[in-house]
This record gives C-alpha cells, sequence and structure tokens, in this order.
C-alpha cells in the first residue's frame, strides 16, 4: 500500500506548503501550519469495506415526503445525560464529549454505554489510553455489569472497520480521540491533523451505519491542540463536563447540539459507584450553608429550564500591598470589577481600594446575569459587617446606573426559593411595574398571588442603593453583635 501523503496549510492566511515550518513564509506567522491529508475525503462504506446497502443515500427527497414525527431517539436510560441531549441518542450522530483530563468523562462514558448496553442495544468501546483489563477493574465499580459489552484496546483507526462490522453496534465509544492516528496523516497521534482526519472517518462510518458515535476528548487550559474546537464543525452535538475535581459536583452542559436545545444542564454527583444524577441540585449545593453567615448570599440561577439555588460567599479585606486584589473563583472577574465600581459610585458601599474575594459553592461557574443582586449583596455584607437575614435571597441584573434589571422567568426561580424556604426574596421593581401596566387591573396582581400562594415576600428593588438599604435595616436589626 502507497504511504498517503500529506501537505501544511496556515491556519491565518491559507497559504499551502509541501513540509512543516515555524513560520509560515506567506504571512509570517508562528506555529499556524496544520496538516491534512491529501487523499479524497473517506466515504462510510469504503471505511468499513461493507456492502454498497450500507452506503448513505444521495436520492433527494421533497420536504413535503419527509416524516413529521420527529427524530427517533435511543434513550441512554441516565436521566441527566437525556435531558442534555434532548431526550436521547440519535442514530448516525457524532456526540463529543469534552472536558478537562480527570474531570470523569471516562466515567460517564463507560455508564452511557453499560446502560445502552442493558437496554439491548450492541455497544462498540474503542479505547486508546487504558487495556482492557482497565476497562474491567472500571467496570466493576457500576451496580451492574455489562458483561455483553464488547470492548477494543486500539489507536489505529483503520483497524476499528473490522469489528464495527462484524458487530454493528447501536453505539461506538471511542475513549479517547486524541490517542487515535491514521494511515492518511504522516503526523503522530494526538496532533491537529490526525484527530480531524480520525473524526472525519468515524463520522462517515456513522452516517452509513446509523451508528451513534461518541468521541471523548481532552481540553487544555487555552483550548489550543486537539481540543473539541478543533472538531466542532465535524460533530452534531459537543458536550463540555465542568467542575472542580475538588468536589463531588460535574455539570454536563451542551455547546452545541443540532437535535435539541443548548439551554439544558445536567447535574452530577461522584460516588464510589461512578457518577448519580441529582435530580434536586439546589439541596445538594446548600447542604453545607451557614444561615446568617456574613458575606453570603442565595442567588436562584437559571440552567436551561431548570432553576437552582447556589450560594455566593464574598471576603472583603483590607489590601495589603499597593494594588487591591480581585479574585473569583466561578464568577467572571470583569463583571466582579463592574459590580464593584457600581457599588461604590451608585450604592454607597466602597470596595475598590479593598481585596475581595468571591466564590461560586460546589464549583459552579455561574454565567447567568440573574446573579448580579446578590454578588453585590454578598459583597455590601462583608464591607459592612452585616449579615443578610438566613431566609433572603436575591434576583436581578445591575446595570451601569445601578439599575436591578428584569430577568427571565422570574416566576420559576421565585418558586424555586420559596420551596426551599426562602421566605423574603429580592427582585426587581421594574419586573412588578412592567406587569402591571401591560397586563392590567385584572392580572396587575400575579406575583402578589405566587407569593401568597407560595408564602414568600417579594421585595422589590429599584436600584443597588435600595438593596444596601435593605441590608441595613434588617441585617443590622438580626446581626447578633
Amino acid at each position: 500500500m502507497a504511504k498517503a501523503r500529506s501537505s501544511y496549510s496556515c491556519t491565518e492566511c491559507g497559504a499551502h506548503h509541501a513540509r512543516w515550518l515555524g513560520r509560515c513564509p506567506s504571512c509570517g506567522g508562528w506555529s499556524t501550519l496544520v496538516e491534512h491529508s491529501d487523499a479524497p475525503a473517506p466515504r462510510g462504506a469504503e471505511f468499513l469495506a461493507s456492502s454498497p446497502g450500507l452506503a448513505p443515500s444521495t436520492k433527494p427527497i421533497a420536504l413535503r415526503d419527509v416524516a413529521s414525527g420527529g427524530t427517533p431517539r435511543l434513550h441512554t436510560g441516565i436521566a441527566e445525560l437525556d435531558r442534555v441531549l434532548g431526550g436521547g441518542l440519535v442514530p448516525g450522530s457524532v456526540i463529543l464529549l469534552g472536558g478537562e483530563p480527570g474531570i470523569g468523562k471516562s466515567t460517564l462514558g463507560l455508564q452511557l454505554a453499560a446502560s445502552v448496553q442493558a437496554r439491548g442495544a450492541t455497544v462498540l468501546y474503542v479505547s486508546g489510553e487504558e487495556s482492557v483489563e482497565q476497562i474491567r477493574l472500571r467496570a466493576e465499580r457500576l451496580p451492574t455489569l455489562p458483561e455483553e459489552m464488547v470492548l477494543l484496546a486500539e489507536t489505529r483507526a483503520e483497524a476499528i472497520a473490522e469489528p464495527w462490522r462484524a458487530t454493528s453496534p447501536a453505539l461506538v465509544l471511542v475513549d479517547s480521540i486524541q490517542t487515535l492516528q491514521t494511515e492518511r496523516v504522516e503526523s503522530a497521534a494526538g496532533s491537529v491533523g490526525q484527530v480531524r482526519e480520525c473524526a472525519a472517518l468515524l463520522a462517515a462510518a456513522a452516517k452509513a451505519t446509523g451508528a451513534t458515535v461518541v468521541l471523548i476528548g481532552h481540553v487544555t487550559k487555552d483550548g489550543a491542540l486537539a481540543g473539541p474546537r478543533v472538531l466542532e464543525h465535524l460533530v452534531d452535538v459537543v458536550l463540555m463536563f465542568e467542575g472542580d475535581r475538588g468536589h463531588s459536583y460535574r455539570v454536563l452542559r451542551a455547546i452545541k447540539n443540532r437535535f435539541g436545545s443548548t439551554l439544558e444542564v445536567g447535574v452530577f454527583s461522584m460516588g464510589e459507584s461512578g457518577l448519580e444524577g441529582v435530580g434536586n441540585p439546589s439541596e445538594l449545593f446548600l447542604a453545607e450553608r451557614r444561615a446568617g453567615a456574613i458575606g453570603s448570599c442565595v442567588v436562584p440561577l437559571l440552567e436551561g429550564t431548570r432553576p437552582i439555588l447556589l450560594e455566593v460567599q464574598s471576603l472583603v479585606a483590607p489590601a495589603s500591598y499597593g494594588t487591591a486584589r480581585r479574585t473569583a473563583i466561578g464568577f467572571d472577574e470583569g463583571r466582579l470589577a463592574l459590580l464593584l465600581a457600581v457599588l461604590a459610585r451608585r450604592g454607597g458601599v466602597d470596595a475598590l481600594n479593598c481585596d475581595v474575594y468571591l466564590n461560586a459553592t460546589g464549583g459552579v461557574r455561574i454565567v447567568d446575569p440573574a446573579a448580579d443582586l446578590g454578588v453585590a449583596l454578598a459583597i455590601a455584607s462583608s464591607r459592612l459587617d452585616l449579615p443578610l437575614p438566613p431566609d433572603a435571597a436575591a434576583i436581578g441584573e445591575i446595570g451601569l446606573g445601578g439599575e436591578v434589571r428584569r430577568v427571565a422567568r422570574l416566576e420559576s426561580r421565585v418558586r424555586e426559593a420559596a420551596r426551599l424556604g426562602f421566605k423574603r426574596i429580592l427582585v426587581p421593581a421594574s419586573e412588578q411595574s412592567e406587569r402591571a401596566a401591560s397586563r392590567g387591573p385584572a392580572k396587575s396582581s400575579r406575583l402578589d398571588a405566587m407569593a401568597r400562594t407560595s408564602g414568600a415576600q417579594l421585595v422589590p428593588v429599584d436600584g443597588v442603593a435600595d438593596a444596601v438599604a435593605w441590608l441595613q435595616d434588617s441585617g443590622g436589626a438580626e446581626s447578633p453583635r
């Protein structure tokens, strides 16, 4: 067999070169040449050396002849994973599961394979990082051992074709895509060219056979070589597995999903028997909360369609050096600097010359702007040395003028907070006035009725100054000092 030839193209200017160079001669960019194969793109039937009947049909079809029943799905048996995928696995799709090393991607992949196998479907588990004996040791942690699951320890992409054709699996799981290499590219395994070519081969085979392919990929902190960003255009679904390895909580979110929403998230807890889905993450995140602690505030976040309550902690201390420090864990530091400036200018709480530390408990990363009011109150609580009432929560986005803006799905946030025992909830005053103006006198008291039904008191705040004043009145009165 003749050796496949490859060339190199610049990611900046697109120039092609016969060999790799540290600097592109055309544009002068450093480390911008990426290898790619000069061979024609593979077809799924050619890769599997299968019968012509497996080749995908290229016959055009009118839109009126397409069935409207929706895409058939294979339920995984893992409720949190099905929630993120939009209902289950779609046959013929390619899913990329990314995350930092050691976060639990292989554990989730093994549990997915075991669950699909237990539901009567054939699974081919390809591992380039572990031997079959190591996979057996990890599988023994599961509640039920998937004895019929087919294992293959292989790093050559072409060697997967024969087991794939022989077993006709419904699910093919590759752990990880960085370990595979193909003869079509000369570079070492894990390079951008190898990862892209191997993914293209597997994607073509998935479309030809109707099998679902799950690719596990590692991500570096800067998202560089061989990360999921290289493969996003080749796959149908991109899932990111996030969390702090120091905590047992993991969050699974969809970055790209051609068959469902990208707003849903799944919450897992890492235990002795693997990952367990968390049906009520709010109670889990608030389990270790100290009620009435200074610098602590509870914020109802919205992850997809699910409201989640999370504790935000802040510590304001005198600056030890000339420049004040800003450290945020699980929260954007730029957003933190904005809130500090608004607090100092509009709220009368000056912490610009102090060291400010902010922590989102549980290893969760906050991206919801509705957490602004809770973060500002946590900082003000620490700066003024006043605790918030233990049954208080805050919802609202803060603008540069110090105003508290409306947020999406306020009703579901309030309902979840009231269900967990929070009786005083700070909400944007503009939310109630807007509803009263748009819905008329007959429906203007809907939020008041909801508050009476849930037993919670809605405290409307117009700006940051109102929230700080409420903290001074209620926190100071209930302070143990």
